[in-house]
Formats: structure tokens, C-alpha cells, sequence
């Protein structure tokens, strides 16, 4: 039985396909597709947030980006675009068919980075 988080999110193959349907969700959002439209490199973006969520998952990958703190710096998200974002992420669990559990572990890690992200 998967003991990691990452284990329970399908390791670096699961993961992977749950950030491509999160970024697919944001950018069909209507509160926060206008941020993400003004992206360059979504590539890069998919790639940070698959280390991202690796690495604090209990996977082996490295996180190669910047801090939550640096990167919202300066972008003054508020709390309903910040909700609207969960929201995506937890629509692509629920495609991805991630247990509930799973599910609420992700939420309450999101919601712990609220001060990183929220009105910097």
C-alpha cells in the first residue's frame, strides 16, 4: 500500500498528468485564465509545478523554482482567485480519480501557502 503522498498521487507519471489537467483547468477559468494567458512558457510552468508537487509530496525530484513568496510577489492575488485555482486542482483529482483523502491532503497543504500567495 502507497505510504507517500506521492505514492498516492501515482508518483512522477500520476502527477504529471495532474498538473497537465490543473494547467488545462486555469487556463479555462474565467477568474484566472487572463494570469495564466500572460504566461510564455507554459512548458516551464507544468515542469515547476510537477516538481513542485513531487518534491513536497515525498517524491525524489527537486523543486527547481522559485519560492511561493517570490514567485506571487507583486501579482495582489486575491482570496476568490486563490479559491477558484483549488478549485481547478481539485476538479483534475477528481478526474484523475485521486481518493477523497488524497484529495483533502492536497487542499489543507494548498491552504497552508494561502500567506505566500494571497495579496503579495
Amino acid at each position: 500500500m502507497p505510504t507517500t503522498l506521492y505514492e498516492r498521487l501515482g508518483g512522477r507519471d500520476g502527477i504529471t498528468r495532474l498538473v497537465t489537467d490543473i494547467v488545462d483547468n486555469h487556463y479555462r477559468n474565467p477568474l484566472i485564465k487572463t494570469r495564466f494567458e500572460q504566461i510564455k512558457d507554459r512548458a516551464a510552468v507544468e515542469r515547476h509545478s510537477v516538481e513542485f508537487l513531487s518534491a513536497g509530496s515525498g517524491g525524489p525530484q527537486a523543486y527547481t523554482g522559485r519560492d511561493m513568496l517570490t514567485t506571487h510577489k507583486g501579482m495582489n492575488i486575491s482570496e476568490q482567485e486563490l479559491i477558484a485555482a483549488i478549485d481547478d486542482i481539485v476538479a483534475a483529482m477528481g478526474k484523475n480519480q485521486l481518493d477523497p483523502s488524497v484529495q483533502n491532503e492536497v487542499v489543507a497543504i494548498l491552504y497552508s501557502l494561502k500567506g505566500d500567495v494571497v495579496r503579495r
